[in-house]
């Protein structure tokens, strides 16, 4: 898979969790959680936008781990908006299946790209 496809959903990714956010800020009244996840939620593809634009190996190696750990870090807030029942089971499940992608696309690029240096 090329970074032109985890960009791609990384982005889609990015667009539901702003969803998320405006239903948790107007539907739940919940403002500290909900700002942390659009935070690390849309964090991650503006990382691996930038990547793509790294001018050596190690510059697009580094922020695509930045990008890796940003993901991780939204999988532990939908966990916990989830778990705080702010977020129901149905809805959890199907976005936190996209973020494993995500974070699955990452770790295995970070992981080639780790090893070509």
């Amino acid at each position: 898979m090329n970074e032109n496809a985890v960009l791609e959903k990384s982005k889609r990714f990015a667009l539901r969790i702003v969803r998320l956010y405006k239903y948790l800020c107007g539907e739940k009244k919940e403002y500290v959680l909900s700002k942390q996840i659009l935070r690390s939620g849309t964090s991650i593809g503006a990382n691996i936008t930038e990547a793509e634009c790294g001018q050596t190996k190690a510059d697009f190696y580094a922020k695509m781990n930045i990008a890796l750990k940003e993901t991780a870090e939204t999988c532990y807030w939908l966990e916990l908006l989830h778990e705080s029942d702010y977020i129901d089971s149905t809805s959890f499940d199907n976005i936190y299946a996209d973020c494993n992608e995500l974070l699955k696309l990452l770790k295995s690029i970070t992981k080639t790209q780790k090893s070509e240096q």
